[in-house]
């Protein structure tokens, strides 16, 4: 008994830093991370200086806000399983599907876009973004250009510029959208030919 209690403090412990980690690396404030949550800006603050426990009441609104799994703000224990155990959620209408689970890493999501008829509102923010449609067409407004892009075509954009996808009305759409904050790469390797 004495051995788990150690564990799940050692865990603990761990968690404040691991939030503040989290929310550094996204460049989000402890007031706009407040207003997102519903949590207070002082109860943020406690639990990333370790002066707050953890509950799993604030972890999972923290990993909504995030859109991270909760395993990933806990530091749940690599039991060498490498398959990501999906869990879809909804975002303004959409199915959304977390390919990653690095919350201070390349953010990769399948989304499943609905048939609807929606007024885009493009929005801008830090990042670079690449998008693959899978199957079905999707609207793409980029700045003062308006595309619709079929299965196998891909648009790559800065973030910076306005933007917004959604769907033609025509039918629904699966796409990947593969996000980086600035700074972030991909890592890209190839076979060494020599081998």
């Amino acid at each position: 008994m004495e051995d788990t209690s150690s564990e799940i403090a050692a865990v603990l412990e761990q968690v404040g830093p691991r939030l503040k980690r989290v929310r550094t690396q996204r460049r989000i404030t402890l007031t706009a991370l407040a207003a997102t949550t519903g949590i207070s800006k002082s109860t943020l603050s406690r639990l990333e200086t370790g002066q707050r426990r953890p509950t799993l009441e604030l972890l999972l609104a923290l990993s909504q806000a995030y859109r991270v799994p909760l395993d990933d703000l806990v530091g749940a224990p690599d039991v060498g399983d490498p398959r990501i155990r999906l869990k879809p959620g909804r975002v303004k209408g959409r199915t959304v599907i977390p390919l990653t689970r690095q919350p201070d890493g390349m953010q990769v999501w399948k989304i499943v876009i609905p048939t609807s008829k929606i007024i885009p509102e493009p929005r801008a923010h830090d990042g670079h973004e690449w998008i693959y449609v899978l199957s079905g067409h999707m609207r793409f407004v980029l700045g003062e250009r308006d595309w619709v892009l079929g299965p196998g075509e891909v648009a790559e954009f800065d973030t910076h510029v306005p933007h917004w996808f959604g769907s033609t009305g025509q039918g629904p759409s699966e796409i990947l959208s593969i996000f980086a904050r600035p700074g972030e790469r991909m890592n890209i390797r190839t076979p060494d030919p020599k081998s």
